[in-house]
């Protein structure tokens, strides 16, 4: 994983909320984090990673706060952890 994309992750996980986030570069950490990804009606982004399944809507210009908390609760129970497995 390179740093502009453990930049990314950090900001999935960035206290305060990150409201900036563009939704390619969300897909492609997630796809760096070895995730099956693909893309199902209504613009949802169905996700397997580490035994875990999620639907998120990533939006077009910017991934929504409440599709944020979503990825955070969903890659914490996949046993991601940015600052322990992907210092910047």
């Amino acid at each position: 994983m390179n740093h502009h994309h453990r930049k990314v992750l950090h900001g999935i996980f960035a206290h305060p909320l990150h409201h900036n986030l563009d939704p390619r570069q969300v897909e492609s950490v997630l796809g760096e984090l070895g995730a099956e990804m693909k893309h199902g009606g209504h613009g949802a982004l169905l996700v397997k990673l580490n035994g875990q399944q999620g639907s998120f809507h990533l939006g077009t210009h910017s991934v929504p706060g409440e599709e944020v908390m979503r990825l955070r609760r969903f890659l914490t129970a996949a046993g991601i952890d940015p600052q322990r497995d992907y210092p910047i």
